[in-house]
């Protein structure tokens, strides 16, 4: 976040997709043995990416509430096993996860992020932890070949980038949505919309 300044502008999509694939490309080259060091790269370009879309839609990076909101999109861009059509709806997920960002920001606000014994932050972390860990096992599962890991890594890391773009970009739309017209509203026209596709995909 320090890297990016916190006034309207223009997310720059594609240099983190450039950024993101070269990451993995270089990873993936070396193999598995590579993923401890290449994997907190990677999830950082994909993080300033979410931050990047975030303020190119209004939010407030100040805002310990806006920061954490940027570190949700992993929880609701993967899902579980355990996850299934009726609990994997956006609102549902971010419903779970609202509490969890609600508490760690008044917790920043509070005290600080370094504050030892902060039990906010480590159930946020804990329950993005589960659903990011998804996209984790199959990363390192496509860099557990050398010869196609610079292939693999690079292809992986795009689609993951993308993937998360696309979430950032509709999540965060959806709450400059709700700034402006109000929760109620904008979750009414997202399930009338969700219900007409799946009306639509019945046929």
């Amino acid at each position: 976040m320090a890297t990016i300044r916190n006034e309207p502008q223009n997310s720059s999509l594609l240099l983190h997709k450039m950024l993101a694939v070269t990451s993995g490309a270089a990873g993936g080259a070396f193999g598995l043995s590579s993923l401890p060091l290449e994997l907190p790269v990677s999830t950082i370009i994909m993080l300033r990416s979410i931050v990047d879309i975030a303020r190119s839609e209004g939010e407030n990076l100040a805002d310990p509430e806006s920061a954490l909101s940027c570190i949700e999109v992993f929880g609701l861009g993967g899902r579980t096993e355990a996850d299934n059509d009726a609990k994997a709806g956006y609102f549902v997920v971010r419903g779970v996860l609202a509490r969890s960002v609600s508490e760690a920001a008044r917790f920043i606000a509070e005290r600080g992020v370094l504050e030892e014994g902060a039990p906010v932050l480590v159930r946020l972390v804990a329950q993005i932890g589960a659903r990011f860990g998804v996209v984790v096992t199959q990363k390192a599962a496509a860099q557990a070949v050398p010869i196609i890991g610079a292939l693999g890594g690079a292809a992986v890391n795009y689609a993951f980038v993308e993937h998360f773009q696309t979430v950032a970009r509709g999540h965060f739309t959806v709450r400059r949505l709700e700034r402006r017209y109000g929760e109620d509203p904008v979750r009414a026209e997202y399930e009338r919309l969700a219900g007409e596709a799946q009306s639509s995909s019945d046929w």
